[in-house]
């Protein structure tokens, strides 16, 4: 995996153009996160194009670093297999269902806490004025949650970034194709199978989104993380019913 190869190579360059646009220049990091990051429907920055441009969008020097390495490292090996356009063609298809599950789960996540605030007799002009300003009524905490209404307002005003979900998909994709290839994590080298050791990474990912707790911090789009890693088995088991990926040998 010591060489790049031609789609890698691009995603890699547009990725780092983004991140120094964002961050490098004044002035641009909130012009450009409010054009390009994904933003909850509902919200006035919302573009379908978001679906699309947040996967170029990174939240800091260690999410671009981690995620372009996972990219290469995984990536490589799976467009010298397929080449360019079935590579690109699973990047995005990953990287679009990881943005349409993780906006899916906020919709149903955000709406009932919505009715419940309508169902406490709090009308929608002063529920706008909450998600606008995060003030609300401390005599409402009596029926529902802090957390919740924190929640409420993080997903209208918190966009998601990054190339997470499209990279999900494709640890799928090296894990079915290569399943005894050895993986470790830095804060725990062991190294293990991909077979045991990608599965356990998204169940992680999946209870951390369902719980709430994750070991490594907050501000982690757990669900789009299993939407990619979710569309990504889609696509292999698809391609193999169909007999796509006999050459392969799996």
């Amino acid at each position: 995996m010591g060489r790049i190869t031609p789609v890698i190579k691009v995603l890699l360059l547009v990725n780092v153009a983004f991140f120094a646009l964002t961050y490098f220049i004044p002035g641009m990091d909130e012009k450009m996160l409010g054009w390009l990051a994904l933003y909850y429907p509902e919200n006035e920055h919302f573009g379908v194009w978001q679906f699309v441009t947040h996967m170029f969008m990174h939240g800091g020097f260690a999410h671009i670093l981690l995620n372009m390495y996972a990219l290469w490292a995984f990536g490589t090996p799976l467009e010298m297999m397929w080449g360019k356009n079935r590579f690109v063609l699973f990047y995005f298809l990953c990287g679009l269902g990881a943005g349409l599950i993780y906006t899916l789960v906020n919709y149903f996540q955000f709406n009932h806490i919505y009715q419940e605030l309508i169902g406490l007799g709090i009308s929608p002009g002063d529920i706008h004025t909450l998600l606008e300003t995060g003030k609300y009524p401390s005599s409402i905490l009596s029926s529902i949650s802090e957390k919740d209404l924190e929640n409420f307002y993080h997903i209208f005003n918190t966009p998601s970034v990054g190339a997470s979900g499209a990279i999900y998909g494709v640890l799928v994709a090296f894990g079915i194709l290569f399943p005894n290839a050895k993986l470790a994590l830095i804060f725990f080298p062991v190294p293990i199978s991909a077979k045991y050791f990608i599965p356990a990474l998204i169940a992680l990912d999946l209870f951390s989104g369902v719980t709430g707790f994750s070991i490594f911090g907050g501000g982690i789009a757990h669900f789009a993380h299993v939407g990619g890693a979710l569309i990504g088995f889609l696509l292999m088991w698809y391609w193999k019913m169909k007999g796509v990926d006999k050459r392969y040998g799996y």
